[in-house]
């Protein structure tokens, strides 16, 4: 990088900082619930929109997923033990309505927009961008069309998220520079930090998804789950934290002109309505049949970013640990069938080639022509 693409990149990264911490002081001074999250992400969506390279330096991230993961791991309280029987009826339920709402998002974009199949595809399903990335570059669907289709939905989603669970909650929640660190000395911070950071290492080594902020959630959380420490961060750590999540998330949109942000705003309201419909539905029947806390399951159930979500449950003192595993669970799943619907994908479009070229014989009916989501 030369010097004046490293004087523009800081100087981006300048702006971004300071209109970031700006847009979630002006939340704030609003009583908006979660305005240090709230604020960034808008400020960092409307700049990387404008063309600012929005995006944060990797070690940086890194810290932040860190730092974010031993808070959200606080969260977690010796009473929860007792809820872990449900869980897997709960990811089964939710398994459910990711197919519902893949399916209903597919057909939609399909059938009445009349994208091609593995566009339609690969913009429906929720979550996972990178693996869906890379499985999708391997077929012929159109690749900007899928990361703005997924980006958006996840700025909808976290937009549709927070004034939702304020209502459930009964109003908004406290930003972590209101919530007290709890009782500890040097020790209780030593540890919680220690053991997060072999944890978060170890997951980001196995390649878990979301590995340096849900392994450090296991470390707090065991820690916290089993009553050995009772400290959270303090304000001056978790602030910051949360604010460089909202720029990781306003980033998404880090080069993707106004002019198809607007052109593909519909679609991406469509398929975002859908998804919570789909996921929605799997939830009440969760509420209904379960018996679990109305406020987990919409985030556990909402088809977005596990990294976000979890924050959120944090937030609103919602349990987190429930929160974060049904989105590894989600995540799993779709990273586990993403590589087959590639190469389903790539044989159907080589079978269509050569029947157009005439070098082979068109498929039977009903062969390719099964759209599957």
């Amino acid at each position: 990088m030369g010097h004046r693409a490293a004087r523009g990149r800081l100087r981006d990264l300048a702006v971004t900082g300071a209109a970031a911490l700006s847009a979630g002081a002006v939340a704030s001074s609003f009583g908006l619930p979660v305005a240090w999250l709230l604020g960034p992400v808008v400020a960092a969506t409307a700049l990387s929109l404008a063309g600012l390279d929005t995006r944060l330096p990797d070690r940086l991230k890194t810290l932040a997923f860190y730092v974010l993961g031993v808070q959200a791991g606080s969260g977690v309280s010796p009473e929860i033990a007792t809820q872990f029987a449900v869980w897997p009826l709960s990811f089964v339920i939710q398994l459910f309505g990711v197919l519902f709402a893949v399916a209903l998002c597919y057909g939609f974009l399909r059938r009445m927009l009349g994208w091609d199949h593995a566009t339609a595809l690969f913009a429906s399903l929720p979550g996972a961008l990178s693996f869906v990335v890379a499985a999708a570059s391997e077929t012929k669907a159109d690749m900007g069309r899928v990361v703005i289709i997924q980006s958006i939905r996840l700025l909808m989603l976290i937009a549709a998220l927070v004034p939702l669970l304020g209502a459930l909650e009964g109003g908004g929640a406290m930003g972590p520079a209101l919530r007290p660190a709890g009782d500890g000395g040097v020790f209780a911070y030593a540890l919680m930090f220690g053991l997060s950071a072999a944890t978060a290492w170890l997951a980001a080594r196995l390649n878990v998804p979301g590995g340096m902020m849900l392994g450090a959630l296991i470390g707090s959380a065991v820690l916290h789950g089993a009553d050995v420490v009772a400290v959270s961060l303090p304000w001056w750590l978790a602030l910051p934290s949360l604010v460089l999540l909202g720029i990781i998330v306003g980033g998404r949109l880090n080069g993707i002109s106004v002019s198809a942000f607007l052109r593909l705003l519909a679609p991406s309201l469509g398929c975002f309505a859908l998804g919570l419909l789909g996921t929605g539905l799997a939830g009440v029947a969760a509420v209904v049949f379960v018996d679990l806390p109305a406020p987990n399951v919409a985030l556990a159930y909402a088809p977005g970013a596990l990294e976000a979500l979890t924050v959120l449950a944090f937030q609103f003192d919602i349990d987190p640990a429930y929160v974060a595993s049904h989105h590894v669970v989600r995540f799993f799943a779709i990273a586990l069938i993403v590589p087959f619907l590639a190469r389903r994908v790539s044989r159907r479009e080589a079978v269509t080639e050569r029947a157009e070229d005439g070098t082979a014989a068109a498929p039977a009916p009903g062969e390719w022509d099964r759209e599957s989501a």
